[in-house]
Order: structure tokens, then sequence, then C-alpha cells
């Protein structure tokens, strides 16, 4: 029987959804004013934070298992911000706080200034209707 391999690794999640976030905060810097796609680019940060999050503990886990406890540890040193970024997101669209979404924008553009973005490539369909979705997920979780 053959190897299987997994070409959908966490860190291909992971540099997908640094690129996304990397495209969403250079359209975000273009919007003149909140709207619904405003909104819904933000819930899509959120998202993709969690995402990353999640790809992180994945990767964690492995090593663990591995016994690689020191790398696991510093790879979760070097990522802790995602989990943080992604809550603060969260209550900063739920409160509709908006005057504190540009410096959550350069905070979370430290992060990922270091990718070029030449072309815009993600297709804003795959955000539409994020802040609905973020909406209805506490509501769900409330209940």
């Amino acid at each position: 029987m053959a190897r299987v391999i997994n070409t959908n690794s966490p860190g291909k999640r992971r540099n997908a959804h640094m690129r996304t976030i990397a495209e969403i905060l250079r359209r975000l810097s273009q919007e003149q004013e909140i709207s619904e796609a405003s909104k819904d680019m933000v819930a899509m940060l959120v998202f993709c934070l969690r995402g990353i999050d999640s790809t992180v503990e994945e990767s964690m886990v492995a090593w663990e298992k591995r016994g690689y406890w020191k790398k696991s540890d510093e790879f979760q040193q070097k990522w802790w911000w995602a989990s943080r970024l992604s809550k603060s997101l969260e209550t900063l669209l739920r409160n509709e706080d908006w005057e504190k979404l540009p410096e959550a924008m350069m905070q979370l553009y430290g992060y990922v200034a270091d990718l070029k973005v030449n072309r815009l490539t993600r297709d804003p369909d795959a955000w539409r209707g994020a802040y609905q979705k973020l909406v209805a997920e506490k509501r769900a979780s409330s209940s």
C-alpha cells in the first residue's frame, strides 16, 4: 500500500490565512467608511486568525507526540498573537467599536508586513456574509 501524503498541511493552511489577512488589510485600508463589506472583511480576519491558531495547535500536538516539547513551546510563543488578536477583533466587531479598528489593523499589519501583495487574488465573495456568520455563531452558542 502506498504512503498517504497530506498536501493540506497546517503550514500551507497557515500561509493561506496569512495571505488572506494581508489582502484584506490592503482592501480595508482603502475603505472610507464602515460598510457591510468592511464588517465582512473584519469578520473574515477573525476567522483567519482562528484558523491560524488551530493550525498552531495542530502542529504543537504533532511535536508533543514526538517529545519535541521545546520546539512546541517556541512555536506557540511565535504565534501567540493570533489567538489574542482574534479575540480583540471579535470584541471590536461585536461592540461596533469602530474607532479602535485602525489601531487593530496596524497591530495585525505588523505580523503580515513581510508578505508582498502585488496582486489581489482573493475574491470578495470569500468573505461576503462573514459578519452575519460571526453574529449567528454567538447567538447559537448563547442559546
